[in-house]
Order: C-alpha cells, then structure tokens, then sequence
C-alpha cells in the first residue's frame, strides 16, 4: 500500500546568524554553496532570510526518515560553514519582516506588486505535505478526498502549532503563521466541490479571467496539486523537530490511504460546510491541543486531544500496511505529553526565563534534535 501513497515533504527552514540569533537574508549564498549537494532541492522563498528544502519521491516513512535525517544534517552543516544555524518554527520569535529582504525573482515581484503589504509580511515558515495517488486517472477520488481531508485540518493544525511568537510579542495565539498567512487570496479552508469538473470549472473561470496563471496560486490549506497526482497539505507550521514532521507527515498519509479505502468500497465521509470548518480551525489557532472541536454533526463538543485520538483511531487498521505504527505511537505520546507542542514548549521557555533570545536558543537546539549533530551551533545566541 505505501508504495502508492508515496510521501514529498517541503520544510521551510529560518536561517539566523549563529551568534545573534537574528534573522539573516543569506538564501543567494546557501543556493550557490548549496546547490552541489542538493540540485534542485534547495528552493528560495519570497524572504531570503528562508530556505525551503524538498524530498524526493519516497515510498514510505521509512524512506523519509532516511532521508529527511541526512538532508537536515547536511544543510545544518552548510548554514555552519556560513555562520549560520536554523530554525524550525512557524515564526521567529522576535523577527520584523520590515526589516527583510526580498528574493530577488520575477514571480516574486509580481506577486508583490499585485498583494502589497500582505505579500511583503510573510516572514511564516510552513510544512508542506505531499501524498500520492499512484497511476490512478480517477480525478473524482481526488476531489472527494480533499471535500473529505477539509475535516480534519484544524486537527493536523493542532497537532503542528509551533508559532506563539510575533514581531518579540507573545501572541496568545498557537499559531500566528496561520493569522499572518490568512489575508492571502485563495487561501485557508477550501470549499467542497461537487465532482472535478465543478473544480476544474472553477481553476479555468481564475485562468480565463486573467486572475491566476495555473493552480498553483490557489493556496488553500489542501489542495490537489495542479501538476503532480498527489493531494498537498499546507495547514501545518513548521513543527518543532523532525520527529514531529515525519508524523505529522505519516498522519496525512494515512488519512490519504484509509479514505481512498473507503472511496473504493463506495462508502464515504460527512462533508462539513466551509464556515463549520473555519470555526473547528479558529480552535486550533488559538489553543493548539488545549483547544475544542465542535462535532456539528452529532451536535457535541470534544477537547481538541480527544478529538485527535478518535482521528488516530479511524486510521489505525491503515499503520501496518503503510509501515508508520511508529509516527502514529509517537502523536498519541504527544496527546499525552503536559508540555504540548512546539507552541507550548516555546511559551514554557518564555515564561520561564523572561528571554526570547533563551527561547531562539531553544528553538536551535530542537531544529538539530535527532539528526546525529545535536549539538551545532546551540549555545552561540547572546543571552
């Protein structure tokens, strides 16, 4: 099964100055250097204080875990030759985006020129999920798995929050990345559409109307991928370690494989209206894991960790085929772990020690956990 259902993961990465601790626009540099050991892997984003690295096609999370451990390890080995460490978190703690530069790009620009000042603010760091569908050309699965995944966003949203901190403000939101992203047009929570040509009708009306170039500038938080057959996850931040991306990665996974299962056997899930989605996602926003989810359907409210657990069990016959009993024991650890999320744990910090920069500190030494050089670069940030 999960040679099917491959997986392509794209993390977004903040590159700061090893002994500040500061944002550093150094994308040009880490491209050139970069560019012998990972070719086309190695992307820029509109900031150059980003670097975005993609996997390649994997079969399964085993596969990932390989590689994702060895390209952590190999660009945290970069960024240290360039005076540089990296940050896994949805925003930097005390980072200003009027102070960021812009990647120097033509779609770039003109991205800026039509969204202004919400284009220029996008000092976010996010995690991109990719699923594949084999060689299937069944496009109506494809649509009916994303009406299906709209469900459970707010849940993988929770389960990521990693981004309390904005501008050196303690927010009292779990993930501010999602607040700074919402503005975008043709972002957050999709609609449902009835049958892929009802998609495809709207994709071509944005297209005809000289709106978007392609689906690629429909941003919501799933999508189905205009050019791969795969369906996208965007709703996460950038999760504190690698181990919290290979499961949440594994999640989608299984959530992709168990409801094409089910679309198989023509059975199929409640599609919950747009506006009852965004209220479940407003939860997560704010609370993270200590938030509710309002169960419209049976007309009942559940905390948010209870409510992923019933998600952890809907998908729990899928594990042993696709190979990530291991990522799934690791989330409902984390239901029940009192520190909570990245989100958390970076408040921990915060109160704890009154410091942002202890707290930039703890964020680099997370960023290097379980890729065999945990201790680069983590002591160098001014107290």
């Amino acid at each position: 099964m999960s040679s099917r259902f491959t997986l392509g993961i794209e993390e977004e990465f903040q590159m700061v100055d090893r002994h500040t601790g500061q944002l550093s626009s150094h994308i040009l540099t880490m491209l050139e250097k970069g560019a012998a050991q990972f070719g086309d892997k190695i992307k820029a984003e509109m900031l150059q204080s980003t670097v975005e690295i993609a996997s390649d096609v994997c079969p399964n999370i085993l596969a990932a875990r390989l590689e994702l451990q060895q390209t952590r390890a190999t660009l945290l080995k970069l960024a240290e030759q360039e005076g540089l460490s990296l940050i896994s978190a949805g925003t930097h703690p005390t980072g200003s985006w009027i102070e960021q530069l812009a990647t120097p790009n033509e779609r770039y620009a003109e991205l800026e020129e039509q969204l202004q000042d919400i284009c220029r603010s996008i000092l976010i760091f996010g995690l991109h999920i990719h699923v594949g569908l084999g060689d299937t050309e069944d496009r109506e699965l494809v649509i009916s798995l994303v009406n299906s995944l709209r469900s459970w966003l707010p849940h993988l949203l929770a389960l990521s929050t990693n981004s309390p901190f904005w501008s050196g403000r303690l927010t009292g939101i779990k993930s501010y990345r999602s607040v700074v992203w919402r503005p975008f047009p043709r972002s957050g929570v999709p609609e449902s559409f009835a049958s892929w040509s009802d998609y495809e009708r709207y994709v071509q009306s944005l297209i005809s109307a000289g709106i978007i170039d392609n689906g690629k500038m429909i941003w919501w938080d799933v999508r189905p991928h205009p050019f791969f057959n795969t369906v996208e996850f965007r709703i996460c931040d950038m999760p504190a370690t690698l181990e919290d991306t290979l499961a949440l990665a594994a999640l989608c996974q299984a959530l992709v494989a168990k409801l094409a299962w089910l679309y198989k056997r023509g059975l199929a899930m409640h599609i919950l209206p747009r506006y009852y989605v965004e209220e479940n996602k407003w939860q997560a926003m704010r609370y993270g894991l200590d938030g509710k989810i309002i169960d419209f359907m049976q007309g009942r409210s559940l905390p948010l960790r209870d409510a992923i657990g019933e998600m952890l069990d809907f998908v729990d016959d899928v594990l042993d085929d696709l190979g990530s009993r291991r990522e799934i024991t690791y989330l409902r650890m984390l239901l029940d772990d009192p520190r909570g999320t990245g989100a958390d744990r970076q408040v921990a910090v915060y109160s704890q020690t009154g410091s942002l920069d202890a707290v930039t500190r703890y964020l680099i030494e997370q960023t290097a956990l379980g890729v065999g050089i945990e201790n680069v670069n983590c002591g160098a940030v001014r107290k």
